[in-house]
């Protein structure tokens, strides 16, 4: 039995959320939404990835505030109509494929935010061509030449911490089970946590003690307001002399572990433009393991993971707990297909496909069988 295709359980107050395989459809920014609204694309995407094969979809990073979003085409879920968008696309995008667990990233980008989509080059945006004033623990920007973000207070901070509880109770009403806080990729959370990000002074600065402040009091009060499966994504390594290392992150996992954390999605960089990745398959997986290892809190494991055997070797080694893929799931929408028929296990997939294995995959269904005239 392909351990790849063997369920798991993600813990949370309200109880499990029972996943049929190990493979995850990552977090993927589609800068497709309009004033925060989810729009057409995302129906066709999610009910596309949906019927994927994976065993939970992840929706991409969805900001808590207008000034949260990465760009002005970002996903949102801070008032009644962002709500409203998001709970139509989904339920209906939901009717059109097998029941698959469903769980949100929320985040906030802050001094990565305002900036044009990838392509249209990705850079701040001006405040005249649609950009806003952009937050974050120090008035560091983000790169060189840049205007500098406004650092937030002690009471912009208490408030930050409200608007997330609020996208999380907003998340429940729509039905989704999970919510996954985005801590990674030079984004708000991730600015707090490294050194070369958050030079403040006050009790949310300094010391690793004072840096992970922040994110926890976070943590704890959207875990206080949500019964849901709660978990969060961290760059385990900034890749910058001075900066964030996985031993950190294995620290920070294991408080997160002690106010009620379920799980813990490692990925790694994007705090600095001087990060020098050692990028290769698996490149990530050290981090992983390092963090499963130290905390045992169950642990996916993200990047550059492409192969079916690559993802249940992953497994196999014990290095992770969960798989879990984004671009490649772009390219090859039915990864997950494709890897049951690589590893001789089976999916569930909507009728109308039953029709379409080739004869090399047949089994990849289970015993469906068609019948025609």
């Amino acid at each position: 039995m392909s351990l790849l295709f063997s369920s798991y359980s993600l813990p949370s107050p309200k109880g499990p959320v029972s996943l049929a395989n190990r493979i995850v459809v990552a977090p993927m920014c589609q800068y497709s939404a309009v004033n925060g609204e989810a729009t057409d694309w995302h129906l066709m995407h999610w009910g596309n990835l949906l019927n994927s094969g994976a065993g939970l979809f992840i929706i991409e990073a969805t900001g808590v505030t207008p000034e949260g979003r990465i760009t002005p085409a970002c996903l949102g879920l801070w008032d009644d109509r962002t709500e409203a968008a998001l709970k139509d696309k989904l339920s209906r995008a939901r009717k059109l494929a097998p029941a698959t667990p469903v769980f949100i990233q929320l985040a906030h980008a802050g001094r990565k935010a305002s900036s044009a989509t990838p392509w249209d080059g990705g850079q701040l945006l001006a405040v005249n061509q649609g950009g806003w004033e952009t937050e974050a623990p120090s008035a560091i920007p983000q790169l060189e030449g840049e205007r500098f973000p406004h650092e937030l207070s002690k009471d912009e901070l208490n408030k930050m911490i409200a608007s997330f509880v609020t996208a999380a109770t907003r998340a429940a009403r729509i039905g989704i089970q999970g919510v996954e806080l985005h801590g990674a990729h030079g984004y708000l959370l991730h600015q707090f946590l490294s050194p070369i990000s958050n030079q403040r002074t006050d009790e949310y600065g300094g010391s690793f003690e004072n840096r992970i402040r922040f994110p926890l009091e976070l943590f704890k009060a959207v875990r206080a307001s949500y019964s849901g499966v709660l978990g969060i994504r961290i760059s385990a390594h900034d890749w910058v002399e001075g900066g964030w290392t996985p031993e950190e992150t294995a620290q920070f996992a294991v408080q997160l572990k002690a106010i009620g954390c379920d799980y813990v999605h490692i990925s790694s960089g994007g705090i600095s433009p001087l990060q020098k990745i050692a990028i290769g398959p698996k490149y990530q997986i050290p981090f992983a393991k390092i963090v499963k290892e130290k905390s045992g809190l169950p642990t996916m494991a993200v990047g550059l993971i492409t192969d079916p055997h690559q993802a249940e070797e992953i497994l196999q080694d014990g290095d992770a707990d969960l798989v879990a893929l984004a671009r490649a799931f772009l390219y090859k929408p039915r990864w997950g297909w494709e890897a049951a028929a690589a590893l001789g296990a089976t999916v569930v997939a909507n009728e109308r496909y039953w029709r379409c294995l080739p004869r090399e995959a047949q089994a990849v269904f289970g015993g469906v069988k068609i019948g025609q005239r």
